[in-house]
């Protein structure tokens, strides 16, 4: 078999992978998408009960809505605003029928790598197809030969821990029963026991942590002595809260706003310039000490919303050029950088950003941001229209630019390590006062103290 007759393989079945399918089809390209899931999009169904700040409009792909036009598949209201779930089965999952034997479930990939060559090997590299190691649900492994990877696989089984040094705080494995690194479904009964007349300390600064604090606040307002604190390894600024209704996607202001009404009615408290280092045990409850030794009340459940990051672990026979602080394509990487810039908003970008040292593989979806937040589903629906035009050769349709993202009305100064805006009046210490704000007259002061 020629190369042109092997299939690109894309890793995912998720929302870029199955764009990315469709437009390989598209283009008259045979695509083979490895989902490691029981369905398509099990990731977006993982939280399927959070709700998209993107319209239907929004987050369905040009090419897809082709190929599943045929069927009698119809569009939702794209004024309306899907659930994690309704994505998935309205879009998702009809999609991947549509492409029939080109998704295969319960399919892991474990390792990418040139066939016959290690990563070390330069003779006759880009002569050699790729080779995919695949562990299947029974068991079974198999290498399957491809002429491009274009790796979808997303960052959702990788979440960001506690520390504030990036690595696990002290404490936080022993402790996991306690611990949750994803939005509780409060419509869930045995979640909502979970967290029902608790305190529970919120980490994290972007749209998941507003999200969070939103439904905790709400089961607050229902259940008494529900409470959150939510806690900030920087300083409140301007943007703390997002773009609000400067936000051209108004559902995503929204979010910030929520948030902040949480602590405005007194059902967060909000504490700045706390970098967790350890979680201790204190009785039934959990106590977080930060890295100067800072101390805050106990909290009975803690929900981490750090952020997610790649799993580079199957890729590390291939040449990838990775941005040293966010592990995103090095072209890509300025464009996204939160020490540069906070602002969400990011030039549509395509194959010349998302390429590697190692020809025909590509990292796209929320997997080609690495560290970085505030990614949109459009964006990897432009990436992956541009990779299968260059994949096809019409590289001038793959520098062709057919996006244009929204604002976020938010833009100022570095986004990762501002300086907090209060900090203790004494120098730290075991019984030392983190630095807790109050964001109008109905939030409670906090104790603070050993």
């Amino acid at each position: 078999m020629s190369e042109k007759q092997l299939p690109v393989v894309v890793i995912g079945a998720g929302p870029a992978g199955l764009a990315a399918a469709a437009h390989l089809a598209e283009r008259g390209i045979e695509p083979l998408v490895l989902e490691a899931g029981a369905a398509a999009g099990s990731a977006v169904r993982e939280w399927g009960h959070v709700r998209l700040f993107s319209t239907w409009s929004e987050v369905v792909d040009p090419a897809a809505e082709k190929l599943l036009a045929p069927t009698g598949w119809s569009a939702p209201d794209g004024a309306t605003y899907p659930s994690g779930a309704d994505w998935a089965d309205q879009y998702l999952q009809p999609l991947a029928d549509v492409l029939g034997d080109k998704v295969r479930y319960g399919a892991t990939v474990t390792g990418v790598s040139r066939l016959g060559r290690d990563r070390v090997v330069d003779a006759d590299r880009e002569l050699q197809p790729f080779t995919i190691h695949v562990r299947n649900a029974d068991g079974r492994e198999e290498r399957i030969t491809a002429r491009a990877v274009i790796d979808a696989s997303g960052t959702w089984s990788t979440p960001s821990p506690i520390g504030g040094d990036g690595l696990p705080a002290l404490g936080e494995k022993v402790a996991a029963d306690r611990i949750s690194y994803r939005i509780p479904d409060l419509k869930d009964p045995a979640v909502r026991a979970r967290y029902a007349g608790r305190r529970t300390a919120v980490i994290g600064s972007g749209a998941s942590a507003f999200t969070a604090l939103a439904a905790l606040a709400d089961l607050a307002r229902k259940e008494d002595g529900t409470h959150a604190v939510w806690i900030l390894r920087r300083g409140v600024t301007g943007s703390t809260f997002g773009g609000g209704t400067a936000d051209q996607l108004p559902a995503r202001g929204a979010l910030g706003l929520a948030a902040k009404a949480a602590v405005d009615d007194g059902y967060a408290d909000a504490v700045t310039g706390f970098r967790a280092g350890a979680v201790e045990k204190a009785g039934e409850q959990l106590l977080l000490v930060a890295e100067d030794g800072r101390r805050l009340d106990p909290v009975d459940e803690i929900i981490v919303l750090t952020g997610l990051r790649p799993d580079l672990s199957f890729l590390a026979e291939l040449r990838l050029g990775l941005d040293e602080r966010l592990q995103a394509p090095t072209e890509l990487a300025p464009l996204i950088d939160p020490n540069q810039h906070s602002c969400g908003t990011v030039y549509p970008h395509g194959v010349n950003e998302l390429s590697h040292p190692e020809k025909d593989v590509y990292l796209v979806g929320m997997k080609s941001y690495g560290r970085a937040p505030t990614f949109l589903a459009m964006t990897g629906y432009e990436q992956v229209r541009s990779i299968a035009a260059a994949l096809a050769g019409d590289q001038e349709a793959a520098e062709r630019v057919e996006l244009v993202l929204p604002e976020t009305g938010v833009c100022g100064g570095a986004g990762l390590f501002d300086e907090p805006e209060a900090t203790p009046s004494d120098g730290g210490g075991c019984c030392s006062t983190p630095a807790t704000i109050q964001i109008g007259t109905g939030a409670p002061a906090s104790t603070g103290g050993c």
